[in-house]
């Protein structure tokens, strides 16, 4: 799958995926305006990294301001 740089491109290169359908590699976005992403890995976590230095991290879906998601391809 080929996906832009910027969250918010991303964003608008998907199929919209309302939070109750989410599947496990669809993108989940995050603030307003958009400016973060991660990716839904099921039971209602995501694995994201807010910024180097704290890394990768699983985290649950709405521990920030959640946006909207997209299902890429």
């Amino acid at each position: 799958v080929s996906l832009p740089h910027s969250s918010s491109a991303q964003y608008s290169s998907g199929t919209p995926v309302s939070s109750g359908d989410l599947q496990p590699g669809d993108l989940v976005f995050y603030y307003s305006p958009i400016s973060h992403v991660g990716i839904y890995i099921g039971n209602g976590m995501i694995v994201h990294a807010a910024n180097p230095g704290t890394g990768v991290a699983v985290s649950g879906l709405y521990s920030m301001p959640f946006a909207g998601a997209v299902r890429p391809g």
